[in-house]
């Protein structure tokens, strides 16, 4: 019988943010805006949700273009080109078709010939999903360069008769390349948590094979978004809230060292109630809902993006990220920057 040595293997390695991007569109639809598609006002708006406008996607403009414009700045950040890319990965709920992936479509228009590429959802988490993903191919050596995305044009799901949801959501994509860093802590730990017993407190009913499209599908509207709005805040707020200090706790750090945190910009309410309820500081908390509204997977990339170049951020601060979405899912990173 042959044996065969023990294979050694390399070290895992760090993992580091080498360069961020996000796009939103041009288009900026306000709450006056609104005023005139349903019964709303902006008061009732803003003092809800704290959401003044969202951007809304060009007619023809795909998650896909949204996708490759943030990818565009994030790889001018980071100072490579697409050919340095071993992975892309898309988080998305409003991908541009069922398949191909998003993210072999991103690869396509981006050039970046020799990337794995494929999309995942997480919905609202997705992006904090992929990091983790993206991660752990760099150290474990299997790849060198990762982009990750988290792109959506929610408009496009989006049921503009309900006052209730309608508000909420915008379109944008937020990228961020990965690399080891050499001296660099990176990524320091990452916690994700799913709940799916609760799925049907957010979700997208028909399309898929559980309910197909028909026209009785479209006729029933049951094509766009529904949500329990009220419970979805109840749990929002209790699973970042934990997520994020089972992170600080995995790193041995208080609240008080993190630099910036950059949660899902779900609304200014939950966004408020879990600064108070991890003992952060108004400073510490990263805002951009009131200009983008809900971006779903896009939401912390585009924030953490804003962050970085608003000099909130600084070269070896800690940064905190903490997502929440449909499925239930949710999400904390902790990072060197």
């Amino acid at each position: 019988m042959l044996t065969h040595p023990l294979v050694q293997r390399p070290p895992l390695r760090t993992v580091s943010i080498i360069g961020s991007g996000s796009y939103v569109p041009a288009r900026v639809l306000t709450n006056a805006d609104l005023e005139r598609l349903v019964e709303t006002t902006d008061e009732w708006i803003t003092s809800r949700t704290g959401i003044r406008e969202r951007r809304i996607a060009a007619d023809g403009e795909a998650t896909s273009d949204m996708a490759v414009s943030a990818a565009g700045r994030a790889m001018e950040s980071a100072g490579i080109s697409s050919e340095a890319f071993d992975l892309i990965i898309v988080a998305t709920i409003t991908p541009d078709m069922l398949f191909p992936s998003t993210a072999c479509l991103v690869q396509q228009k981006l050039g970046a010939n020799r990337a794995v590429a494929f999309d995942i959802e997480a919905a609202c988490s997705g992006f904090v999903y992929a990091l983790e993903i993206a991660a752990q191919f760099i150290q474990s050596h299997s790849f060198q360069t990762a982009l990750v995305i988290g792109a959506e044009k929610m408009s496009s799901v989006i049921d503009w008769a309900d006052r209730n949801t309608c508000v909420l959501f915008g379109d944008g994509a937020g990228a961020a390349v990965l690399q080891h860093r050499p001296g660099s802590q990176g990524l320091l730990t990452t916690c994700l948590g799913s709940d799916g017993t609760k799925a049907s407190l957010l979700e997208l009913p028909a399309g898929g094979s559980a309910c197909p499209s028909t026209a009785e599908s479209v006729a029933g509207r049951l094509h766009f978004l529904r949500m329990d709005g009220k419970e979805i805040f109840r749990n929002a707020v209790t699973a970042m809230v934990s997520a994020a200090n089972e992170a600080l706790s995995r790193c041995g750090i208080g609240i008080e060292q993190i630099r910036c945190i950059i949660p899902h910009q779900a609304n200014q309410r939950i966004l408020t109630a879990v600064g108070e309820r991890l003992g952060a500081t108004s400073g510490q908390v990263f805002v951009n809902v009131d200009r983008y509204g809900n971006t779903s997977a896009a939401s912390v990339g585009i924030a953490l993006d804003e962050a970085v170049r608003s000099g909130r951020i600084q070269r070896g601060d800690l940064v905190l990220v903490v997502v929440f979405g449909a499925g239930l899912t949710w999400g904390a990173t902790v990072l060197e920057w």
